[in-house]
């Protein structure tokens, strides 16, 4: 097998190890058995086209070529010629399925359904990314710049997943760019020999193998050993040092979907952009089904998690620690014996589209009786799915709690434990002071904090000229909540998280929570949950009572009883007992989502996901910092590869602008900075070094393979010249016009070259590998003197020890 054929089998390896980083976000995962076959399709294209050989840009123009006809075949066989031939209508075709792909993926959470427009983007992508890998590895044989793909293709994965590509898929795309960085190394070794072969003294050639006598890799292997690291240094620490990338390899192990055994951790993301998309969906699709005992099932809404941390730039959860599932919940934190409460049970079906980390409970709940790897997180009592258990599908049965607190009890609550008012009460300093101004003025003249949380409702709900509007901008930040106070207009998202925080500004704690309101009745009893029903709403704490819903968003939901006028009194009551017309099991008859054809269950068309997703930022600085540190990155990443052309300018500007000294000293350096100039120009357009060669031998080998003639031959020659009187005359004879000859060389090498071979000598010139060799010179003699310094320790003690006794 030739060293180009294993170059193009290990781009290819490294390309699908990487795109196993994709295999977490469709389902079924067998589109990467197809992309697979037409990468190797596309690889061994190039593989003929290069032992043809063509030139480099018809090879990559027949791979292009081929790739269309591929994906033509694959996806629009019926629009185009012969099934293979594109024309104005498979373009067409391939376009519209782009559309609905794009689609698709802002509309499903992962996993998604593998749906065609999906499907056409992942295998198109790991084919361009395929196809950009084998161009830079194999046909212009930089295996280096070829890990910039690759880390493209690994960050898209990591990005959507939300925490699927962890570790096991960033260690086997590392090992595929670390399996491309040697086979390049080999393939180097096996064509330039001891050029490359480290230290100008090692007896080994290129039938050494990989290793040199001492054990120690040839520079090529070092140099991919060397890059490797770096890349995967890179990959590490800028997702940790860039906002817009958090959550990547260096995360914890309980971030984004609660997951991890043990005493794991919850870190959710905002979920209140996922809510507006539901909000927005032609089509309210069924997220779940429910049979209850309960005696208003209107006032119970379904809570998945609260937000109570206000950073300035969203509302999220804290990170908190998971338990196993007690067998009955404890008493909710807060809650007196002298509040009436009633015991439900509630029997739940969620939907096979439906997948959510997070099970849907009623607030607050009391016993939980659930299949599956679930986890408890006491403080905000939410179930989260263990080791990737979600609800797709799950059927379970609650028993949960009705409070139902009078107004004088939540106008007596005594005030609240310090540390939880510390905690629940704190708001940012980029808050605009607009926000407590409004909610004084709003709550003037109430007496309690009661009072004011009713007034602030009822201002949302209807005195504040309010209006309901789901296409507005999200956004839970500082700006967004000054935004919305000024316009008045914003959905569910806005008046929970802007009442959330003027109730904080005024002392009462307060969070956000997230969930769905109680949904449509059935005729057979049930009530059935849709995508639009996902909702919003703020909890305020009061002592004796607990957490406290508040509904301040208008034609949404229900008032809280307790929040109304003129509450008669009530007796306490029991706990009541599953009536007769209620089911205490799951229902037998098929909802809607199980009666759901299998086709279309697969595209998500039965009901989808109210998953959490990220929310946008608010607060102008946040915004700004983000966008430069972002910029930072990406001029970081994108002037890596050019470092070497960076450094090769100016080593050529420093040994150009010598001085002309006046001593033999500075001639010297002078012809030989130009020598050594001349000589990796010569590199730099494919002329290898030869160090073994006299001066004159080697100009007229580089005279020769460079095909110069007339003035560049001659300045060659000159420069050679000058330098065998440098090393072997007793007297040098001044030599002037070094520069000047210099770049005669430099424009006949560029001249007898072909656009593209110019092109590699600017962007990649080869004789950069000088920097790595100088580190490595630099760290053995920095590593040998310093091994050898007790020796010369001892030495000198000895030498100053008959001073001390003559003194």
């Amino acid at each position: 097998m030739s060293g180009r054929t294993r170059l193009a089998l290990c781009a290819f390896a490294a390309t699908m190890m990487t795109a196993g980083a994709l295999l977490p976000l469709v389902e079924p995962s067998k589109w990467i058995v197809q992309a697979a076959f037409l990468l190797a399709i596309q690889g061994a294209v190039g593989v003929l086209a290069r032992r043809v050989p063509l030139a480099r840009i018809l090879t990559v123009s027949l791979q292009l070529l081929v790739t269309l006809l591929l994906l033509t075949a694959s996806f629009a066989r019926e629009h185009a010629l012969f099934g293979v031939l594109p024309g104005p209508q498979d373009i067409q075709r391939l376009a519209e399925l782009l559309t609905s792909g794009a689609d698709d993926v802002s509309r499903y959470d992962t996993p998604a359904p593998a749906t065609d427009g999906i499907r056409l983007m992942l295998i198109g992508g790991v084919l361009l990314i395929g196809l950009a890998v084998d161009v830079l590895a194999v046909t212009f044989r930089t295996a280096a710049p070829a890990g910039l793909p690759l880390l493209a293709l690994y960050s898209v994965a990591a990005g959507l997943s939300d925490g699927g590509a962890g570790w096991v898929w960033f260690l086997l795309a590392a090992c595929g760019y670390l399996l491309l960085l040697l086979a390049e190394g080999r393939e180097r070794l096996s064509r330039w020999g001891r050029v490359f072969g480290g230290s100008s003294h090692s007896p080994g050639g290129p039938a050494s193998g990989m290793d040199g006598p001492s054990g120690h890799a040839f520079a090529p292997v070092r140099t991919g050993r060397r890059i490797g690291a770096v890349a995967l240094g890179i990959a590490l620490v800028v997702p940790a040092a860039l906002p817009a990338l958090d959550g990547g390899l260096l995360s914890g192990t309980g971030g984004g979907s609660g997951r991890g055994g043990g005493g794991g951790t919850i870190s959710a993301v905002n979920p209140l952009v996922s809510l507006q998309n539901n909000l927005n969906q032609p089509e309210n699709r069924e997220v779940m089904s429910y049979r209850t005992n309960a005696t208003n099932p209107q006032d119970m809404y379904l809570r998945i998690l609260a937000l109570d941390q206000f950073n300035g730039s969203e509302w999220r959860p804290s990170t908190r620690r998971l338990r196993d599932v007690p067998e009955r919940l404890p008493q909710p934190a807060g809650l007196g014996g002298d509040v009436d409460v009633t015991e439900i049970r509630t029997n739940i079906s969620a939907s096979a589209s439906y997948q959510q980390t997070y099970l849907p409970l009623p607030y607050p709940a009391s016993e939980v009786d659930v299949e599956g790897r679930w986890r408890y997180e006491p403080e905000g009592r939410t179930l989260v799915g263990d080791d990737g258990q979600t609800t797709r599908g799950s059927r379970y049965e609650v028993g949960s709690l009705v409070v139902e607190p009078t107004s004088g009890q939540l106008a007596g609550a005594p005030a609240p434990r310090p540390d939880l008012a510390r905690e629940y009460t704190r708001v940012p300093a980029s808050l605009p002071e607009v926000v407590q101004e409004t909610a004084e003025r709003v709550t003037e003249g109430a007496s309690n904090d009661y009072e004011r949380a009713v007034e602030l409702q009822d201002w949302f709900a209807s005195g504040g000229g309010f209006r309901y509007d789901t296409t507005v901008t999200s956004g839970t930040g500082t700006a967004a909540i000054e935004r919305f106070l000024k316009d008045r207009e914003g959905f569910c998202v806005h008046f929970s998280f802007t009442m959330a925080a003027m109730a904080r500004t005024l002392g009462i704690p307060a969070r956000v929570a997230v969930g769905f309101t109680p949904g449509t009745a059935q005729a057979d009893g049930s009530l059935s949950v849709g995508l639009r029903d996902a909702h919003a709403w703020p909890e305020l704490y009061f002592e004796g009572v607990g957490w406290t819903r508040f509904e301040p968003t208008p034609s949404r939901g229900s008032v809280p009883s307790y929040t109304l006028p003129d509450l008669p009194e009530e007796g306490p009551s029991s706990p009541a007992q599953p009536s007769e017309g209620a089911s205490a099991a799951p229902t037998a008859a098929p909802s809607v989502s199980e009666t759901c054809p299998d086709q279309q269950a697969r595209q998500g068309e039965c009901g989808a996901s109210a998953a959490p997703a990220p929310a946008e930022s608010g607060g102008p600085w946040t915004t700004v910092r983000t966008v430069l540190l972002v910029g930072l990155g990406a001029l970081v990443v994108l002037a890596l590869p050019l470092l070497p052309m960076f450094w090769r300018l100016r080593a050529g500007s420093q040994r150009l602008g010598h001085s002309e000294g006046r001593t033999p000293a500075d001639a010297a350096v002078r012809v030989l900075a130009a020598w050594r100039e001349i000589t990796d120009t010569a590199w730099d357009h494919g002329i290898p070094p030869d160090e073994s060669q006299t001066p004159r031998k080697a100009a007229a080998r580089v005279v020769r393979l460079g095909r110069l003639d007339g003035t560049a031959a001659a300045a060659v020659h000159r420069v050679a010249g000058a330098v065998e009187q440098v090393l072997y005359a007793p007297e040098p004879r001044a030599t002037t016009g070094l520069s000047e000859d210099v770049l005669a060389v430099r424009a006949g090498l560029r001249a007898a070259t072909g656009r593209m071979g110019r092109l590699r000598a600017t962007l990649a010139p080869r004789s950069a590998v000088r920097v790595i060799w100088a580190l490595s010179e630099r760290r053995a003699a920095l590593t040998s003197r310093w091994a050898n310094r007790p020796a010369r320790d001892r030495w000198s003690a000895r030498l100053r020890r008959p001073s001390r006794q003559r003194g």
